[in-house]
């Protein structure tokens, strides 16, 4: 059984040069971040460390062993097997999304995305010059999920490319089997392409079931490219390193005409990292875990005793939590007014969809005494 991985102290963490810890004041929570406040795994120190040992510090060539780490942990994770002659490296997620769009679309062509959703996301159609198609998520009474017959009427009106948040960030949900089998079946027969983002995939609580799209059928197989990284799971985020992961010959074809440049700006450290944390990291990983559902049972704790006005469902995976603060009438902007009262840094709903600007979302990849401050002084500036 995993030792549970705790937190580092906020005297220790204001020490990191990352742009969490650099970004705003030494008198606030640095909360909007999505990188964890965990010490790294201990493998992926002794890779690093040995690579500096050896002054190993050249660029990123073929990396073969990062593939089979990635291979190993998503069969023995997910019972999901990866070809790896059908993957490739990238620098990282977004660089490998806008990279991917490029290959399959024109300028002007249609790319669904499906809001409140990563806010980088709406920055990628724009890089790339595509007519943004939003449906958003829609609640019909069991939570949020995909509005596939809304989906359906866009694929018809011509959507190109379909990019799939998977574990959806930030509302914290897990797309079933089932949902996305009917999405990949309707993308084959409008000839979508759909790229799943599914770097939070090796952060989903049990029970619950993570499935990567590519394993839910050939209709997926046909039409999907996953991209992922080692960087959220194990917190590696400057370590620039993804993978491409495809199934499908024609679309290996139009992946392999990116520029080498793709991967050749990748990060040997980043392949090296990546490779130790998914071949030896899963201890670790499994630690956080503990730590990360303590601290999302936590946040419902202080929610109900202390601020129960405050709308909160208990995410699937991962470190962030969807706060709706809209009876709370902070005006148009709450996470504008925490940071100026509370001394709080939360990213506002507006960055994730247009009409979502009452809610925040909260990192509680940290120790439960920084939560609880965090939330005191979020109720002080009520």
């Amino acid at each position: 059984m995993a030792d549970v991985v705790r937190a580092m102290s906020l005297q220790d963490l204001r020490k990191r040069k990352s742009v969490k810890w650099r970004q705003f004041p030494s008198d606030v929570l640095p909360l909007p971040v999505a990188e964890m406040d965990f010490p790294i795994a201990e493998p992926i120190k002794a890779a690093l460390r040995d690579m500096i040992e050896r002054s190993d510090t050249g660029y990123l060539g073929p990396f073969p062993e990062m593939f089979e780490a990635f291979a190993n942990f998503s069969h023995s994770r997910w019972n999901w097997s990866v070809d790896i002659s059908q993957m490739r490296t990238a620098t990282d997620v977004g660089v490998g999304t806008v990279e991917v769009l490029r290959t399959l679309m024109n300028r002007g062509d249609k790319v669904m995305l499906n809001s409140p959703v990563y806010d980088n996301m709406w920055r990628w159609v724009a890089e790339v010059g595509a007519t943004l198609v939003d449906v958003p998520l829609v609640d019909a009474g069991t939570g949020l999920s995909l509005n596939l017959a809304a989906i359906e009427s866009e694929y018809k009106n011509g959507v190109k490319v379909h990019i799939l948040c998977h574990p959806h960030n930030p509302v914290g949900l897990i797309f079933s089997r089932d949902s996305l089998a009917q999405l990949a079946a309707l993308a084959q027969r409008y000839g979508v392409y759909i790229i799943s983002d599914e770097i939070h995939g090796p952060l989903v609580y049990q029970p619950r079931d993570f499935t990567p799209f590519l394993s839910v059928s050939d209709e997926a197989r046909e039409v999907g490219i996953t991209i992922t990284s080692a960087s959220k799971g194990f917190n590696l985020a400057g370590l620039k390193c993804a993978v491409i992961i495809t199934n499908s010959a024609a679309i290996k074809e139009k992946i392999n005409a990116m520029p080498i440049s793709v991967a050749f700006r990748a990060s040997l450290f980043g392949a090296a990292a990546a490779t130790a944390a998914f071949k030896e990291g899963v201890s670790w990983l499994d630690g956080v875990m503990k730590s990360l559902d303590d601290n999302r049972q936590l946040i419902r704790n202080i929610i109900d005793s202390q601020i129960p006005a405050i709308q909160y469902r208990i995410p699937d995976f991962g470190y962030l939590a969807w706060l709706d603060l809209s009876a709370l009438q902070l005006g148009d902007d709450p996470s504008k007014v925490i940071l100026e009262r509370g001394k709080v840094a939360l990213n506002g709903g507006h960055m994730y969809g247009p009409k979502h600007s009452q809610f925040v979302r909260f990192n509680f990849g940290t120790s439960p005494e920084i939560i609880s401050e965090a939330f005191d002084r979020i109720l002080a500036s009520l």
